[in-house]
C-alpha cells in the first residue's frame, strides 16, 4: 500500500497538486453528468482553499445530492465522540453524519445517486475514524452498484514511515477498521486500493483513485506548498500529528493526553504525576528524536474541542514532548514508553481501561506485558 517510487531529497517546498484538483483540472470525465454523494469535511478543500462541494456545485452538469460527514462534522467543529445532527443548511444539499447512530450510508439516503467521492485528509494513524468510514462507505457502494472515486491527499506524517503493531481483527472496531499498523504510511487513495485488494470489506465496490501530483512518500506536510487545516480539532499542527500515533492511547487510561489545553498529545499529565521525575525517566530511555520536560498544565472546558476534559480544573503535573529531529523520532516507542513509565512509577494511580486500550493498540497484547510487569525492551517487542 505504499509508494514505491524512488524517494528524492527534498531541498525545497515541493509542489503537490491534491486529487480534487487534478479531478477538476484534467479528469472531469470521471464526474461529467453525474449524481454525487460527497463524504468529506472542512479539510476537504482545492489549492485555493475553496471547499469541494463548492466547486462541485458551480459545474452545470454535476448534481451535488447530499454530503456525508465524517467524525468531528462537516465543517470540524465537534469534538471526538460528540454525536451530530444536520438540519438543512442553507445552499447546501442534505448534510448526514456518519458518526454516532449512522454510520454507514442506507439506500434510502442514496436514493438517486451514481457516484460516491471521498475526499479528506487524514493523519495516517490507523485509529483516525475517517478511514474507517472510507471502508463502510466502500461498502455500501458495492452492496447498491455505486461506483466510489477516492481523491487522494498527502500522508503528512511521511508516506513511508511504518510503526507499531498491526491490527489483530478479532479486535476489530470503529478505531481500529483494518489489519494495518499503527502508523501505516502511505496515502488514503493507497489505503482504499489495499481494502479492495485483499478484502478487508464485506462487499468491494468498482473504485477508482485521482491520484496526486507532484507529491513524494519521503515529504512531510510542511514540505509541500499546501496550507495545513487541522484535520480534526484537537490536532492543531503538524507536530501533534506526528506524536498522535503513540500517545492516543492514553485516551484509555486515567492520564489527561492534553484535552482540554493549547497542546493536546504534546502534554501528558494528572494531578499525581512528578513531571520533573517522570522526564528524568523518559530522557534516560535516550529515544531518539525527542526530549522530555516537565510541564504543569490546568485543562479547561474548550468550545468545540473539549467539553468536559480530564481533571479538568485541576492541576496536572507531567511532560512536554519535544520533537528534536522528527526523521529520527518512533511515535509508538514515545508512546508505549510513556505509559510504561507511569505505570511502574504510580502502580496505585493508573488505572487502564482494558478494553479501550486494546481497541486502540489493536490486541491485548500490550495491557498483558504491563500486567505482566515486563522490561523496557520487551514493552517495545510488537
Amino acid at each position: 500500500m505504499y509508494f514505491q517510487n524512488k524517494k528524492k531529497p527534498i531541498s525545497e517546498k515541493i509542489t503537490v497538486l491534491n486529487g480534487i484538483d487534478v479531478l477538476l483540472e484534467k479528469k472531469r470525465h470521471f464526474i461529467q453528468s453525474r449524481k454525487i454523494a460527497l463524504v468529506t469535511n472542512h479539510s476537504g478543500v482545492d489549492k485555493n482553499s475553496i471547499p469541494n462541494y463548492k466547486r462541485l456545485m458551480e459545474i452545470d452538469d454535476v448534481e451535488l445530492k447530499v454530503i456525508f460527514s465524517p467524525e468531528h462534522g462537516l465543517f470540524g467543529e465537534s469534538e471526538a465522540g460528540e454525536k451530530i445532527n444536520y438540519t438543512d443548511i442553507e445552499k447546501l444539499p442534505k448534510v448526514i453524519s456518519l458518526y454516532g447512530g449512522t454510520r454507514k450510508p442506507s439506500a434510502k439516503m442514496l436514493e438517486g445517486v451514481n457516484l460516491i467521492i471521498y475526499d479528506i485528509q487524514d493523519i495516517g494513524a490507523r485509529f483516525y475514524t475517517y478511514i474507517s468510514t472510507l471502508g463502510l462507505v466502500m461498502e455500501t457502494g458495492a452492496e447498491l452498484g455505486i461506483p466510489i472515486l477516492v481523491l487522494d491527499r498527502p500522508n503528512p506524517i511521511r508516506g513511508d514511515i511504518i510503526q507499531g503493531p498491526i491490527l489483530d481483527l478479532a479486535y476489530k472496531s470503529f478505531v481500529g477498521h483494518y489489519p494495518i499498523p499503527t502508523r501505516y504510511g502511505g496515502t488514503v487513495g493507497e489505503l482504499a486500493i489495499e481494502i479492495l485488494k485483499n478484502k478487508w470489506i464485506a462487499s468491494l465496490p468498482e473504485l477508482e483513485i485521482i491520484k496526486m501530483e507532484g507529491w513524494q512518500p519521503n515529504a512531510w506536510f510542511d514540505q509541500t506548498d499546501l496550507p495545513w487545516i487541522p484535520p480534526s480539532p484537537n490536532i492543531p499542527d503538524l507536530k501533534t500529528a506526528i506524536i498522535y500515533p503513540g500517545m492516543c492511547i492514553f485516551e484509555a487510561t486515567n492520564v489527561s493526553e492534553g484535552r482540554g489545553t493549547p497542546n493536546p498529545f504534546k502534554w501528558i499529565g494528572a494531578p499525581w504525576i512528578d513531571g520533573k521525575k517522570l522526564s528524568q525517566a523518559l530522557n534516560n530511555f535516550k529515544l531518539p528524536g525527542v526530549v522530555f520536560v516537565p510541564k504543569t498544565f490546568t485543562p479547561q472546558t474548550i468550545k468545540g474541542k473539549s467539553e468536559n476534559p480530564k481533571f479538568k480544573n485541576k492541576k496536572c503535573s507531567g511532560i512536554e514532548v519535544w520533537i528534536t529531529d522528527r526523521n529520527q523520532y518512533r511515535s509508538i516507542d514515545v508512546g508505549v514508553l510513556t505509559l510504561f513509565s507511569i505505570y511502574n512509577m504510580y502502580p496505585d494511580k493508573i488505572k487502564i481501561k482494558e478494553s479501550g486500550l486494546n481497541r486502540l493498540w489493536g490486541s491485548n497484547g500490550l495491557y498483558k506485558k504491563l500486567k505482566r510487569g515486563v522490561t523496557s525492551d520487551d514493552i517495545l517487542k510488537y
